[in-house]
């Protein structure tokens, strides 16, 4: 039986389910809202290549490398795609990445909602001792994010990767290790009931 299983995970703000060819329409409509496959520092599908993206994650999946996930927002609509990436079963290790969301729902709880149900999922019941993100060094907006959600820094990785467009990515790791989890959930947490006592 393979460590990671496909699952679907729920919170008030966000649903993660697992990917499939039917969401291909919901994901090019989300992925349009605000043209993010223009964003140089990041890989992110543009529309025609949704279907391709979709299959190299499910393959990646087939692989035992990836689970890879849909996201929805309250109402049930579409709203992105991350994924358990960069899987390491025997030493119980996970990244959490390439995510991306509608920009209708950017700086709304639902980040917030969907890391704090891979984060629980992760440490409660795949029994992990760590869990990364990895970002490029010049996406500033997803390095603070991640340090809101409690991560620390473990380093840069310079020359990381070669990007689409040829220029070379420096990309910064983070991490939670499982002892920090329970500081970090109580934290995540605080912030969702921040974010609903402010609606």
């Amino acid at each position: 039986m393979p460590w990671l299983e496909p699952v679907t995970l729920k919170g008030p703000h966000a649903t993660l389910e697992p990917l499939a060819p039917a969401h291909h329409d919901g994901l090019v409509e989300a992925v349009t809202d605000g043209e993010l496959w223009k964003l140089w520092y990041t890989f992110i599908p543009e529309p025609a290549k949704m279907a391709a993206e979709i299959d190299r994650r499910l393959k990646l999946q087939d692989a035992g490398a990836m689970l890879p996930f849909t996201v929805r927002d309250a109402g049930g609509r579409i709203a992105g795609m991350t994924t358990y990436m960069n899987v390491d079963a025997p030493n119980r290790r996970v990244e959490i990445g390439s995510t991306w969301y509608a920009a209708r729902v950017q700086r709304t709880p639902l980040n917030t909602q969907c890391k704090l149900l891979l984060l629980t999922h992760a440490f409660e019941t795949l029994d992990c001792i760590a869990v990364e993100f990895r970002t490029h060094f010049f996406n500033h907006q997803s390095r603070r994010g991640i340090e809101r959600l409690g991560a620390k820094q473990d380093g840069i990785l310079r020359n990381h990767q070669i990007s689409p467009d040829g220029t070379l990515r420096d990309t910064v790791v983070f991490s939670i290790v499982a002892p920090e989890w329970p500081t970090a959930k109580v934290h995540l947490n605080y912030q969702l009931e921040r974010s609903r006592s402010s609606q």
